[in-house]
């Protein structure tokens, strides 16, 4: 009796024909896989006093990959049966041409689990979560009468993920994913001002619906709001900054992980193409991509290739010694993949792509690096920016963020850009701390019109002669 491959919601695929027809259609390919995918997901949003959203969605579908060369066919559909894949296959085949490719073996396995297979959506009933989302509303206005309104969200999901090879190869994945978030608005004298916090990560709700952990969120939220109230306009210039540990690392993220995928620095459109083995950093600084942290955000036991996920030093002591790779770029640039092959859906083709990538610690303290600034500012929180890779100019805005003088703290700052390029700032850090963080798990990752959970993380980091944008003084 021939096996079941994946039983979606309405069908069942029989893995014998399928596989039949996938070695079919990679016939002469260089590699190529079958990715099937079921995806069910819950969000539930509490704003200004009522439920704002209480939504519900499930997806399935496959992609049908075949690869050759630079070039890769790919069809994807939402109907999984051998007759949707028959047809698939016959617009992936284009890539293949003439054939003659020969296959590339197929991933290591793995008995690694990263994290939980349970699904996280149906492990509290929706009342309950409804309640949750009322008491932190309640929570809130309660501490402050400053208060003036509450978003609070929760989400789950769950993502089950089946790749099959013309080998016969089949690796599977269960991915769960928890959130919560929190927001809040305050006003005095007429001024308004906000603050958000939250995390999650591939774990179930329980602890995140725990008041002892929704709390913490409240008053971090109410806290970055509170002290926008009293903030002043940020200063303009060239200055040191101190930027705080964890979600701040969202920079490094951007300014400078994105450079380090393996597609751009093959195709010479990062600024770090071709510098692999020079000194790209300042001394002291090794960044890292890893997916193997378990229940984190970024983490994936294998990637949505079947690669297994790996710790990946990527510059290590100001040295450049490595890129993210997918299977594609690895073999087109001859070496290893490193299992950061990621696609946001069967929909998508995978490509490299960052998972948790952090910047190690050092042997200063924080009010040591502080103590340092003369004239600068200490930036603690984070919001959005703009990345161009092909140079890795920047620009972030600061959510929370503090002016220093003579190494004491001074009034929080409003308005406080940052502006530089990556590479460059990754030159002028000066010192790093002994207090390396993770965030929090709030990170979403874009490239090329795909968005993929992340993590970041990095020490508190003196970097000197940042570009300051705000209020000329």
């Amino acid at each position: 009796m021939s096996e079941t491959i994946f039983q979606p919601f309405e069908t069942t695929l029989d893995r014998d024909a399928t596989q039949r027809l996938l070695r079919q259609t990679l016939d002469g390919a260089e590699d190529g896989e079958l990715f099937l995918e079921r995806r069910r997901s819950e969000v539930l949003s509490f704003d200004d006093g009522r439920i704002r959203t209480a939504s519900y969605d499930a997806s399935e579908g496959f992609g049908l990959r075949a690869v050759k060369g630079e070039v890769a066919g790919y069809a994807h559909s939402t109907e999984i049966s051998e007759a949707s894949i028959r047809r698939a296959a016959d617009t992936a085949r284009l890539a293949v041409g003439d054939g003659g490719g020969v296959m590339a073996p197929a991933p290591k396995a793995t008995n690694t689990r990263l994290y939980t297979d349970a699904d996280p959506i149906s492990g509290h009933a929706f009342p309950v979560k409804v309640e949750t989302l009322r008491e932190i509303d309640a929570f809130l206005r309660d501490l402050d009468r400053r208060v003036v309104q509450v978003t609070a969200t929760i989400a789950a999901s769950l993502q089950e993920v089946v790749i099959l090879r013309a080998d016969g190869t089949l690796v599977s994945d269960t991915r769960p994913m928890t959130r919560v978030n929190v927001g809040v608005i305050v006003e005095q004298d007429g001024r308004r001002e906000s603050g958000n916090a939250g995390g999650g990560g591939r774990v179930s709700l329980d602890g995140l619906l725990d008041p002892q952990d929704w709390q913490a969120k409240a008053r971090e939220a109410l806290r970055i709001a509170l002290v926008n109230l009293d903030a002043v306009p940020a200063p303009a210039g060239v200055m040191d900054v101190v930027m705080g540990p964890g979600w701040p690392g969202i920079l490094l993220h951007e300014a400078v992980g994105h450079g380090l995928e393996g597609d751009f620095n093959r195709k010479g459109s990062s600024a770090f193409a071709g510098l692999l083995g020079k000194q790209v950093a300042a001394k002291g600084v090794t960044v890292l991509d890893d997916g193997t942290i378990p229940d984190r955000r970024g983490s994936i036991t294998v990637d949505d290739e079947g690669t297994p996920s790996g710790k990946n030093v990527l510059i290590e002591d100001g040295i450049l010694v490595g890129f993210m790779q997918d299977r594609q770029n690895a073999r087109l640039m001859g070496v290893e993949p490193t299992g950061n092959g990621r696609r946001e859906s069967y929909a998508h083709i995978p490509m490299p792509r960052m998972t948790n990538t952090y910047m190690m610690g050092g042997n200063a303290t924080p009010e040591e690096l502080l103590g340092d600034l003369r004239d600068g500012i200490y930036a603690v929180g984070f919001g959005g920016g703009q990345v161009d890779i092909t140079n890795g100019k920047f620009v972030f805005s600061c959510t929370e963020a503090y002016r220093v003088k003579n190494g004491k703290i001074e009034a929080p700052v409003k308005g406080a850009t940052l502006i530089g390029d990556g590479a460059q700032a990754l030159n002028q850090v000066k010192a790093l701390a002994n207090d390396m963080q993770l965030d929090p798990g709030m990170g979403n990752c874009g490239k090329a019109g795909q968005w993929v959970p992340v993590g970041v993380g990095q020490p508190t980091t003196l970097i000197g002669g940042l570009t300051v944008g705000g209020a000329q003084v």
